[in-house]
């Protein structure tokens, strides 16, 4: 038993020496020093003794703990045993490539030894020649390499002796540049020999150079060459050791006055964006204006690396002519677009500007010309959008004043519809091209305009609200509803057509009907974001706020219209009452012209809103649809025409009196101011509304005998018959006319009117002088 325990301790020891030896993580753990250090209970050592760890466990332990680390060790041993075999299977297809390429190297092997000895004597048989070689053409090689440094030298001799005349070739095709090249490459020769051998040589050249440096001098001071030319001039005075820093503020002097040819002027700024699309040729791009412009300043930036280059101190002065030519460039921009200029012009010219920055700042990084230029473009942008937006309304307010409108052609003609259909087009295809123009801006790939993007779609938001809240305020000006620190086109308030006013209602109504959801639209669809610093002073676009305020301007102005239209009546009717005496009037024998001149401003309002306004749903508003009562309404039309055969004149007109105020205290209150729509029947009845309102205080106002009263009386009578033909209200007319009839009433001395068969009478001749008069203007209109 024992002579079998002994190989199975051994193949388990010496597999642990393997596992040991492939995880050990230090190989020195398994060198034959590690014993020293090594403890008895461990296992894993190489100089672990299984015997006295035994007798030392049999010592400390009990039966039942030396059964315990049986099992676990037994364990172990079984683990480790599959490990290895799990080792030895993963790496199986490793073990057989080894095995076959170690196979392989002994094959190839085989036989090298041989090749390599005769390798070796073929190597030393080649030395052996090339010594051979080497000694024998060692004194050629020798004379050769004395002959090559003396053709060298004689080279040099010959390149000095030909200097002078060399120089003076340079001088006369002003090749300076080769010339100095020529006497820098021969100065070290001169100066080790120049006083000996080359002394005829060395005083040719110098007086060559002399004259070099003199013309040199002429050009770098010379107005007629370019800023380049110039600073190659100081560049090879430098090298012929000229001293020029006494030059540096003449220089730099030259070169900020030269900053003043390199702007870009308004008034030139057109031609260099024009382009010969149908050209080709080379020359005639050569001389275009742009390309004359870009040439210049390149010169300007080789001019400023020269001169970095000649005087390093004078860096911030650069720095200072860069950043100043770069603001002028922005400062004549903003002159540019204060007239109209387009997109297209716009991008051109600023497109020509970001060259010209970019080429200095290649040269004058540290100018920081980039920044600058950003900080200047956003705020000529921000102007350029907003002179956008000015010149829209301009040309709004151009199109609305351009026609000079008179009474006749208002009234005749249809000159106040044309005005509307021209501003109505100037202010849709003016938004239009607005759009158009901004899309440029935000499709335009230059760097600057790629970060600005957010920005430019924020200030064209705002530009739009700006604008409509500057329209609405300039209607109400030209509107002569409100004033203004300018007179519009020299005209006053006074002087300011009604036509123009209804007008602008009518367009204030078209812009929050039709215009402003389409820029909503537009917006929405290319230029909705934006960046919040674009509306640090203001909302940005709001569509309901500016409806809002066009709806209100539109009602403003419609009853600013009326108001006007009254006016003028008003002034007529007054003009009517006052000069008169009412008291000492003469009987009625017709009806007075202030009836004719009252139609016809009624008969010129119809016309004026029939050429702008809608018409509307026409409904005769009579008596008897208002709030008084059939009763009542009979017994105020029968006033005039009871008993009048049976009563005497006083007694029929005490009754009129009485019934007619009787009337007025049981009759309902008619509604007769309400909303004024844009309609041509609701201008049309609230100005004749108004007109009768005025005229009952002026009647109000005076005191009438009894033919004064007959007057007006029947004055009334005849309007009642064309006002109820040219209103939808006839309830509210028939009302104020009653009204009039009252009032004169109760300013009359003796209340007596006139019996009806002579107000028809009266009527009637009127009727007939009218129209006899209407026939006569048809027949000169005709012959005419």
């Amino acid at each position: 038993m024992a002579a079998e325990a002994a190989p199975m301790d051994e193949k388990a020891k010496r597999m642990r020496d393997l596992l040991s030896s492939f995880y050990a993580p230090d190989p020195s753990i398994t060198t034959s020093n590690s014993s020293i250090n090594a403890s008895f209970d461990n296992i894993n050592s190489t100089s672990f003794d299984a015997d006295q760890y035994m007798d030392l466990m049999i010592k400390k332990s009990n039966l039942e703990v030396l059964l315990q680390r049986h099992v676990q060790m037994a364990a172990e041993i079984k683990n480790l045993d599959t490990d290895l075999q799990m080792l030895v299977y993963e790496n199986y297809n490793k073990f057989i490539s080894a095995t076959d390429t170690i196979k392989r190297m002994k094959s190839n092997i085989f036989g090298m030894e041989g090749n390599m000895d005769q390798l070796l004597q073929k190597i030393m048989s080649v030395q052996s020649r090339s010594d051979g070689v080497n000694t024998s053409l060692f004194e050629k090689r020798e004379h050769i390499e004395k002959l090559h440094r003396t053709r060298n030298l004689l080279r040099k001799v010959q390149f000095i002796y030909d200097l002078p005349a060399r120089l003076q070739k340079c001088i006369k095709s002003e090749a300076y540049g080769d010339a100095v090249r020529f006497y820098t490459g021969a100065m070290p020769i001169l100066k080790v020999y120049g006083d000996t051998s080359f002394q005829d040589c060395r005083r040719a050249s110098e007086e060559a150079i002399e004259i070099i440096i003199k013309n040199l001098q002429t050009k770098l001071f010379s107005d007629s060459e370019s800023i380049q030319a110039r600073a190659e001039a100081a560049v090879l005075l430098k090298q012929l050791d000229v001293p020029v820093d006494s030059l540096k503020a003449k220089l730099l002097e030259k070169l900020e006055q030269s900053l003043d040819g390199l702007q870009i002027k308004p008034e030139e700024a057109s031609k260099l964006v024009e382009h010969d699309d149908s050209s080709n040729d080379t020359e005639s791009n050569d001389q275009h204006p742009a390309k004359i412009h870009e040439d210049a300043v390149r010169g300007f930036s080789e001019a400023m690396r020269a001169y970095r280059e000649i005087f390093p101190d004078s860096e911030e002065r650069l720095f200072k002519l860069a950043r100043a030519l770069t603001a002028m460039h922005f400062e004549n921009m903003e002159l540019y677009i204060r007239k109209r200029v387009s997109a297209a012009d716009f991008l051109g010219i600023f497109r020509i500007i970001w060259e010209d920055v970019v080429l200095m700042d290649e040269v004058l990084p540290e100018a920081a010309l980039s920044d600058l230029s950003a900080e200047a473009a956003q705020v000529t942008l921000k102007q350029f959008v907003a002179r956008t937006f000015s010149h829209l309304q301009q040309d709004i307010s151009d199109t609305l004043l351009k026609f000079d409108i008179n009474q006749k052609e208002a009234v005749e003609g249809e000159v106040l519809k044309v005005i509307l259909e021209a501003s109505q087009k100037a202010v849709l295809q003016g938004t239009t091209n607005i759009f158009q123009d901004f899309r440029q801006l935000l499709d335009e790939n230059a760097g600057i305009f790629i970060k600005m993007r957010d920005l430019i779609s924020g200030w064209i938001q705002k530009g739009f609200q700006d604008f409509f809240r500057s329209l609405e305020a300039q209607f109400l000006v030209l509107s002569g509803k409100t004033s203004s620190s300018n007179d519009i086109e020299g005209k006053s308030s006074d002087k300011i057509h009604a036509g123009l006013i209804l007008v602008l209602a009518q367009l204030s109504v078209f812009i929050e009907q039709k215009v402003i959801p389409r820029v909503t639209e537009e917006i929405a669809a290319s230029f909705s974001g934006g960046n919040s610093q674009a509306f640090e002073n203001g909302p940005a676009f709001i569509p309901g706020e500016l409806c809002r305020v066009f709806h209100a301007a539109s009602e403003k102005l419609l009853q600013h219209y009326i108001d006007t239209r009254t006016q003028k009546v008003s002034v007529l009717l007054r003009k009517r009452f006052k000069t008169p005496n009412w008291v000492k009037h003469k009987e009625p024998r017709e009806v007075h012209m202030y009836v004719d001149m009252f139609l016809h401003e009624l008969e010129e309002v119809g016309k004026e809103v029939k050429q702008v306004l809608p018409q509307g749903t026409f409904r005769k508003h009579k008596r008897t649809d208002s709030n008084g009562s059939n009763t009542t309404t009979s017994s105020r039309s029968n006033t005039l025409h009871s008993d009048k055969m049976t009563r005497s004149n006083s007694q029929r007109a005490r009754s009129q009196l009485f019934e007619t105020h009787l009337a007025k205290l049981f009759k309902q209150k008619v509604e007769i101011f309400t909303k004024v729509e844009f309609t041509q029947e609701s201008v049309v009845t609230t100005t004749v509304k108004l007109c009768l309102k005025s005229l009952q205080e002026y009647v109000r106002l005076q005191t009438f005998n009894r033919s004064g009263f007959q007057q007006i009386q029947l004055d009334i009578q005849f309007l009642k018959a064309p006002l109820k033909e040219t209103v939808e209200d006839e309830a509210a007319i028939d009302f104020l006319l009653d009204e009039v009839i009252v009032a004169a009433s109760e300013r009359c001395l003796d209340v007596i009117p006139l019996e009806p068969p002579i107000l028809d009478k009266l009527i009637q001749a009127k009727l007939a002088k009218s129209k006899e008069h209407n026939n006569n203007n048809n027949n000169n209109t005709v012959s005419s």
